[in-house]
């Protein structure tokens, strides 16, 4: 089911957007929706090299949330693109930070991800846990060994066809032979790796999709370059996430398409298993994309379900105040 348009709250623009410089090298796209001085969220897109769309702006509710969305590192109207230069998670996550104090957030906020995004949330709270009211994660990948073999080759047993086109022509390792090519000096050779290995994950998110036949644009091969950069370096984690979760002592709702191939649900099961304030929703009939319209629908109950928790907080605090 396609996303649509009274699933989620109606098209809303930016009331703010900025570039913020985060190191001498590296500016964000950083903008701001919802109500002014609203409770703050915090969108992490997911990737790693994609970007946020306007319809990320809409799983919040307008008349509560200040909703901040920015582009990562190297990302979409980030500076400069496709840049992998000073971009590990470690630099997102001082990112992430960089945004809140920018913004002068007043108090805690929450943080939204899905996919890469939700692999960067957590990393976030294991850092700056006292920054935090919670976390709600989609689609959860956790960026392990296990994780990246199930992408670049489990999934042949799915989707041969996709596999094939894929793994035609590259080495054993498909993540170093396209890491490589992608930053091939011979750009006909870089474009057709980029649109080869975006054309995969395309065709996983969206089963029958007919094969990428159009033309290879910076965009593209930016968002090839980038994603390939981390999973190379294994996303730059030091520790499984896996292990340092059960550390975490923020509420986390997991909501987890059933039918997710790229994302396999028994890792948000673990998960949800590992973190010990959880709560795990798992819809039956979604896979990976968040457009799909259960899981579209699934996150925006989720998102109103902590803008009732944050008012009950808030108006009990006035009380006890009193």
């Amino acid at each position: 089911m396609s996303l649509s348009p009274d699933l989620l709250y109606p098209p809303i623009e930016p009331f703010s957007t900025q570039m913020l410089a985060v190191s001498p090298r590296h500016s964000l796209y950083v903008e701001r929706s919802g109500k002014p001085g609203g409770y703050p969220v915090v969108f992490l897109h997911g990737g790693p090299g994609s970007q946020t769309r306007p319809f990320h702006r809409r799983y919040f509710d307008p008349a509560f949330f200040e909703v901040v969305l920015f582009d990562q590192r190297g990302c979409g109207r980030s500076q400069p693109a496709g840049e992998t230069g000073e971009n590990t998670t470690q630099d997102l996550v001082e990112d992430i930070h960089a945004v809140s104090k920018a913004l002068g957030f007043r108090g805690r906020f929450s943080l939204f991800g899905g996919s890469w995004g939700s692999t960067l949330a957590l990393a976030y709270a294991l850092r700056y846990p006292q920054t935090l009211d919670e976390l709600i994660l989609r689609g959860i990948f956790l960026a392990s060994a296990d994780e990246l073999e199930w992408y670049t080759h489990g999934l042949a047993r799915f989707a041969p066809n996709a596999w094939e086109n894929l793994a035609r022509g590259m080495g054993e390792n498909l993540i170093d032979s396209y890491h490589e090519a992608v930053f091939a000096a011979d750009s006909r050779r870089a474009s057709e790796a980029a649109a080869r290995w975006v054309d995969y994950e395309n065709r996983l998110m969206s089963p029958g999709a007919t094969p990428f036949s159009g033309p290879v644009t910076p965009e593209l091969l930016n968002r090839a370059r980038v994603q390939l950069h981390y999973l190379k370096h294994r996303c730059f984690l030091d520790e499984p996430l896996l292990d340092a979760a059960a550390q975490l002592e923020l509420p986390v709702t997991i909501v987890q398409g059933a039918l997710d191939l790229i994302c396999p649900p028994v890792t948000a099961c673990r998960l949800s298993e590992a973190l010990p304030d959880a709560t795990f929703r798992l819809v039956s009939d979604a896979g990976h994309s968040a457009m799909s319209g259960s899981l579209a629908v699934a996150l925006r109950e989720e998102t109103d379900a902590l803008r009732d928790r944050i008012r009950r907080r808030d108006r009990d605090q006035q009380e006890d105040s009193l």
